[in-house]
């Protein structure tokens, strides 16, 4: 075991107040179910707590995840081989509690870990602290069904969306919604990997709409066909915030996208923390109308034609960019969760408008069709890089991570193009 020394973090103003103290005698467990070894809110996590001075412990794939290099990380624990179904789930969570030593902080970092936490608090919670969350409430949030239905009763701006069953339905929706069109997978945690199969996809042609139709019945849930909401520079938000007793917003702060992998469509490759008062009261509205409990991370997508800001997706755990929204005492949403479960919620800070966190592995793909398309220049993209407040990966004062990742990207580089050899027809002799 590594030993954790409080390092302190670089904040984004000059003649910041003293930074607000973790309790060291509180570790954490950060949490994924998925298999993503390029994962970099779980690096982030691991970063902000250990330099905190908390003892981290992380359920990783293996020393080839570059979250396992981080200095910040005491411990490293891998899932038992086998179905990862709830009660092996709870049994290997057992072991790793018995290895802590010590109740900690549990910090599921995506969909699958923050249902699987919430259903089974009261048997983790001897072991484990967790937010009072309501058992069911994770699921149908991440259930992107169900979600159309909770934002009706709620009265949240959401898009037309519609069940997809047979082809009959493809058919009828692609009538109604016209293309392009959004499909989604309604419980994408449960698409097996090699599926070919993405939780969320542009459906620009009626033949591709049929096409995924012929896959619904599968692992992935329902198929939902939604209608397209058209985005300009600018239209697409996300608000992140942690939620304490009465739901009461402790943390939070909205962020727009500058620019997202895929383009328009997939995650925050560089983000920008800035004022938004109709995002952040549309997620504090609708997280008292639910009951909410614990970190939460919304998708917003502005529609000029209806002045609207339209709920894209509701993610019932921390988003991978959280560290964008760090205030002047060096606050985040894991730090803030740390301090509301071992009893010291901290008061409201003054955010930290203005700053940026660029994802350095994905982002040269949006601003390379930005180049292509004339919304961005290379020195454009270039004094991005040099302006940003925060990169996921790279930290000269943690600089392992960063190389690990570069290793595995090039792998999957390296891979793809095997792949795509192999693919190909065999040149005539």
């Amino acid at each position: 075991m590594s030993t954790i020394e409080p390092v302190e973090s670089g904040l984004p103003h000059a003649g910041r107040p003293h930074a607000v103290r973790l309790d060291p005698a509180v570790p954490a467990l950060v949490l994924r179910l998925d298999d993503n070894v390029l994962h970099h809110g779980t690096l982030a996590a691991v970063r902000s707590l250990g330099r905190a001075g908390v003892e981290v412990h992380a359920v990783l794939e293996g020393r080839h995840a570059p979250a396992s290099r981080s200095r910040h990380l005491a411990r490293t624990h891998v899932w038992p081989d086998g179905p990862r179904t709830p009660e092996a789930l709870t049994s290997a969570l057992e072991a790793i509690a018995s290895v802590i030593g010590r109740r900690a902080v549990l910090l599921p970092m995506d969909d699958a870990g923050a249902v699987f936490a919430a259903e089974h608090a009261a048997a983790l919670a001897p072991l484990f602290l967790l937010p009072g969350q309501v058992p069911g409430l994770p699921r149908r949030l991440a259930d992107k069904s169900s979600l159309a239905a909770l934002c009706a009763g709620l009265g949240v701006s959401h898009p037309e969306t519609h069940v997809i069953a047979t082809a009959g339905d493809a058919a009828a929706a692609v009538r109604r919604l016209g293309l392009p069109l959004m499909a989604k997978w309604a419980r994408p945690w449960l698409l097996p990997p090699g599926s070919g199969l993405r939780s969320t996809t542009q459906v620009r042609t009626a033949q591709e709409a049929a096409r995924l139709a012929a896959r619904t019945g599968g692992p992935g849930g329902d198929l939902l066909f939604q209608r397209f909401v058209p985005g300009t520079a600018g239209s697409d938000w996300f608000f992140h915030g942690y939620f304490g007793d009465g739901s009461s917003c402790l943390f939070g702060g909205a962020g727009r996208k500058e620019r997202a992998y895929p383009p328009r469509a997939g995650l925050t490759t560089l983000g920008r923390w800035l004022p938004n008062p109709r995002v952040e009261a549309a997620a504090r509205s609708l997280a008292s109308g639910l009951g909410y409990r614990g970190v939460l991370d919304l998708d917003f997508r502005y529609d000029a034609a209806a002045d609207a800001y339209h709920l894209l997706d509701f993610n019932p755990r921390l988003g991978a960019q959280f560290r964008l929204f760090t205030d002047e005492r060096g606050l985040d949403l894991v730090r803030v969760l740390h301090l509301d479960l071992t009893g010291a919620p901290p008061s409201p800070g003054r955010p930290a408008h203005g700053r940026t966190y660029l994802v350095e592995n994905y982002d040269p793909f949006p601003a390379f069709q930005d180049r292509r398309a004339h919304r961005l220049t290379c020195a454009g993209w270039l004094r991005s890089l040099r302006e940003a407040d925060e990169f996921a990966w790279f930290d000269g004062d943690d600089p392992l991570p960063f190389l690990t990742m570069a290793r595995q990207t090039m792998k999957r580089g390296f891979n793809r193009l095997a792949r795509r050899r192999r693919s190909l027809p065999a040149a005539p002799r």
